[in-house]
């Protein structure tokens, strides 16, 4: 069943979403995910609602502390709707994914209760929605072996080829000499480079592999290009494919990425304007594609008039590109109007030339991005940071925070901000305070030793 986008669900839907999310953004996460729950009882098929469901079920997951003995009662607590939910997978699997809901509500991060959700999912003819829920499990139990196969395997049949063979590289990384686990692995990624080169249809490797010359290409093409000839080959062969099958579009993308490879960036654009041609103009993915070869293009320019020493035409050029990679990006928002990581990377852009008006206005749209929520929070405090609106900066960086569980790159580039405002408002002690959050695990993250031995000073 494939996933229904907010604009197409139906308006009730919408609105409880509207509701779950507003009220998510308030702190009260009870009233979010009975929001989100209703909004999913009218659509289910609305993966942005269960994703929102699932941040929101996590998220006080976390602020309880929760451990094995919390696991433990949950499981005593949830065991009858688990026994029903299980009996009624074959019979009325949508029943069963209600079930599963209801278990997630009282333990997010039960393995018992993530697994027969996933089983209900697939079953219901959800698998979106089973994968997005293991993902979330990912991040909890991220050397979980079964996890990472079941996970790998689903984004394989849905066609998710690359995030197949992350899962089961991740398995090998874990087991290195597991004979099954590498077999997996060398699956994953032939079926993925296969799929980069227009065999999606593919059911197994060793279907398209007739003899060892065909071996050989798919192994060229698994790799990053080491020879000129190599890409010429590549083209060629490409190019003789497209002739044989010309409707197919990824044929003429992994042209391009080709001709990319090889510097021949003007016929990479080309390729890719025939390609958004033939898929009827609305193809994002081959938009970016489009602005990304175009930007290399400008770089290589740039960089071949440096070594000219012809300065200030190379000058002239940079700011060419900087125009165009403005112009484009606001573009495509316009073409895209529902794609949140257009507003994002958008929103960058606006903030890094000084518009920070603008860039607010992009943020405070991207932020219902889950996958850039935090850190379209971050920009945003960074915006009101520069419009001197330190209270609202702090109450946007603090939430950006809470949404972190551990002390990764992002959370330390909030603190640092937060510890930087405090200053700014002479609240020092609270300056220190996040400083040190951040010296606990990385000394020498920016200049946060220094300022550490100046508080105890």
């Amino acid at each position: 069943m494939p996933e229904v986008t907010m604009e197409d669900a139906p308006r009730k839907a919408r609105d409880m979403f509207e509701k779950g999310f507003a009220a998510m953004e308030r702190g009260n996460l009870d009233y979010a995910m009975d929001m989100f729950t209703a909004s999913l009882e009218i659509e289910p098929s609305l993966l942005q609602a269960r994703r929102f469901l699932r941040a929101a079920q996590i998220k006080k997951y976390k602020a309880k502390k929760s451990g094995p003995v919390f696991h433990a009662i949950s499981t005593v607590i949830g065991l009858s709707t688990y026994l029903t939910a299980r009996g009624q997978l074959k019979k009325d699997p949508a029943k069963a994914v209600k079930a599963g809901e209801k278990l997630l509500r009282i333990d997010p991060a039960n393995k018992l209760f993530i697994n027969l959700f996933a089983d209900a999912a697939v079953a219901a003819g959800l698998p979106e929605a089973a994968v997005q829920t293991l993902e979330v499990a990912k991040d909890l139990y991220a050397k979980d072996i079964a996890l990472l196969k079941r996970l790998g395997s689903l984004y394989m049949e849905l066609n998710e080829t690359h995030k197949g063979r992350e899962c089961f590289e991740s398995i090998v990384n874990l087991r290195p000499n597991d004979p099954e686990a590498i077999k997996a692995f060398k699956d994953a990624t032939a079926l993925d480079t296969m799929h980069s080169g227009g065999w999606s249809s593919a059911g197994s490797y060793r279907d398209v592999m007739k003899d060892a010359q065909e071996a050989t290409r798919l192994e060229q093409q698994a790799k990053a290009v080491k020879t000129s000839s190599d890409v010429d080959d590549l083209i060629n062969e490409t190019l003789s494919k497209i002739r044989n099958e010309p409707d197919n579009i990824n044929y003429r993308r992994h042209l391009a990425d080709l001709y990319t490879r090889a510097q021949r960036y003007d016929e990479a654009l080309e390729v890719l304007k025939e390609a958004q041609e033939q898929s009827g103009g609305g193809d994002p993915q081959i938009d970016r594609s489009l602005s990304s070869v175009q930007l290399k293009k400008f770089d290589s320019e740039i960089e071949t008039l440096k070594k000219e020493d012809r300065t200030e035409e190379a000058e002239a050029r940079k700011k060419e590109k900087e125009e165009f990679q403005l112009e484009d990006a606001a573009d495509r928002v316009k073409r895209y109007p529902n794609d949140l990581q257009f507003k994002y990377d958008y929103g960058v852009l606006l903030f890094e030339r000084g518009r920070i008006n603008d860039a607010i206005q992009q943020f405070q749209q991207a932020q219902r991005n889950p996958q850039r929520r935090t850190r379209a929070l971050y920009y945003l405090g960074l915006c009101f940071k520069q419009k001197e609106q330190y209270d609202i900066a702090l109450e946007q960086l603090e939430k950006a925070a809470s949404e972190i569980g551990v002390m990764d790159a992002v959370k330390k580039d909030i603190y640092y901000e937060l510890g930087t405002i405090c200053e700014s408002t002479g609240d020092r002690s609270k300056a220190a305070k996040y400083f040190k959050e951040i010296y606990s695990v990385d000394i020498g993250y920016k200049d946060v030793a220094e300022k550490i031995e100046k508080s105890y000073k």
